[in-house]
């Protein structure tokens, strides 16, 4: 394989580095660095990070390959920076078992856009009456680590603390999808002054952290892990920051968009802003940003959940919810948490692409850019500054509600094992 020589970027937005990769290898890091016959990739100004890895991908195939297929998704987590992403199982067939997760597995190994590793659900059909193949998942090919029946909550707590149990014993873990359904019949958004006003049926808040605390107490007593998908109020970060405080084995996503909107954008009536969990108010994003920060909050998720134009483009209560992300993401913690100096862009490293790979154990990603490890890498120009686009998504699906909003940061470059899948913004 040829090589390639990354010049003059700001590695984790320090000090310019070159950056000399080789194969599928970084070889070399410092300063004028050389190599001959190395394409050469200008980066003076840039900001070069490791592969971003999304814990929380909706990929749809099979079965909904009118909102999303592997190759699409994949293509636009490539646009995004991202090389690894972890896909959701609510597909058709639900990937409850080896024979499905294997299928997606390598479907991604076939386009070659990023490594896909597949999330199995928790219980059969995510019915949450019966558990699935969990171990003959792990045990497949596709060595799933991550269970989730997400788009459902796993509400039986004998269920629930049957699967801890059980991924214990290969340290696997469970990522919860926190929503008590009784509470949140008919909800249509937050429930607050808002959906008040509005007359829309209301998602409190308390139907999502309810169970967030029974997790916490669930994996503390079977001693095992975790994790909590799309954490969106104030409340549930208190919970988790007392869990951790408690060495519980407790790990907590956010999605860009919750760092981001509020419900008051629901007053335009867009089903574009429809999502579960819904937007919150101001004050649970502030406290979102400052979980994030402290760490409270471990990683940002996309929640990528694509859906074709016309289940979007209809009355608010017909429509699906769900955002697109994966091309976004990085722009919108750019500016919610970057530029109001909530972290730095080594902290991005960690919340992105470090702390997502450790917790799902995706060996080969979110590993240091230096010498020795894994060409997994994406580059930055984080000056850039301009509307969104959805006409030039690589997604299958355009439900983004940024379109037309100015959000500040391109990713330019992604390199998966050395070889380039995004050059100059462009997917090769």
């Amino acid at each position: 394989m040829s090589k390639t020589l990354i010049r003059g970027a700001k590695l984790l937005g320090g000090e310019p580095q070159d950056v000399l990769i080789d194969g599928e290898t970084i070889i070399q890091v410092g300063a004028g660095l050389s190599a001959e016959g190395a394409e050469v990739v200008e980066a003076g100004g840039k900001v070069l990070l490791p592969g971003l890895v999304d814990l929380h991908t909706h990929l749809r195939e099979p079965g909904r390959e009118d909102s999303e297929t592997v190759l699409t998704g994949t293509r636009a987590a490539a646009s995004g920076g991202y090389t690894a992403v972890f896909a959701m199982a609510n597909t058709f067939p639900v990937a409850d078992t080896a024979g499905v997760v294997e299928q997606v597995w390598r479907l991604g190994k076939e386009h070659g856009y990023c490594d896909v590793r597949p999330i199995g659900a928790v219980t059969v059909g995510l019915e949450g009456q019966k558990l699935a193949e969990l171990g003959a998942m792990h045990e497949s090919a596709a060595g799933v680590t991550v269970f989730s029946d997400d788009g459902k909550c796993v509400h039986d707590a004998v269920i629930m603390r049957r699967a801890l149990e059980y991924v214990k014993a290969f340290d696997g873990v469970v990522a919860q999808h926190a929503q008590e359904p009784r509470l949140t019949e008919g909800a249509q958004m937050n429930e607050g002054v808002v959906s008040a006003e509005l007359g829309l049926g209301g998602w409190p808040a308390v139907a999502e952290e309810s169970v967030i605390a029974r997790d916490v107490l669930l994996a503390d007593h079977v001693g095992s892990r975790v994790h909590i998908c799309h954490l969106s109020t104030a409340g549930s970060v208190e919970i988790v920051r007392w869990a951790k405080s408690r060495g519980i084995r407790v790990t907590a996503e956010v999605t860009p968009h919750h760092l981001l909107l509020t419900d008051e954008l629901v007053r335009s009536y867009n089903p574009v802003y429809k999502v579960n969990p819904p937007l919150r108010t101001e004050r649970d994003v502030l406290a979102l940003r400052e979980a994030l920060a402290d760490g409270t909050i471990d990683i940002v998720a996309t929640d990528h959940a694509p859906h074709p134009h016309e289940d979007k483009d209809c009355e608010w209560a017909a429509a699906a919810m769900g955002m697109v992300g994966l091309e976004t993401a990085l722009s919108v913690v750019q500016e919610t948490m970057v530029d109001t100096g909530l972290l730095d862009w080594a902290d991005v490293a960690d919340r992105m692409s470090h702390a997502p790979a450790r917790i799902g154990r995706a060996e080969g990603h979110g590993r240091p850019v230096s010498a020795g490890e894994p060409a997994n890498l994406t580059l930055v120009d984080t000056a850039y500054r301009g509307p969104v686009d959805p006409a030039g998504f690589a997604s299958r699906s355009r439900n983004t509600p940024y379109e037309g909003r100015e959000l500040p940061g391109r990713v330019t470059h992604t390199w998966l094992r050395g070889k380039a899948t995004l050059v100059d913004g462009k997917l090769t």
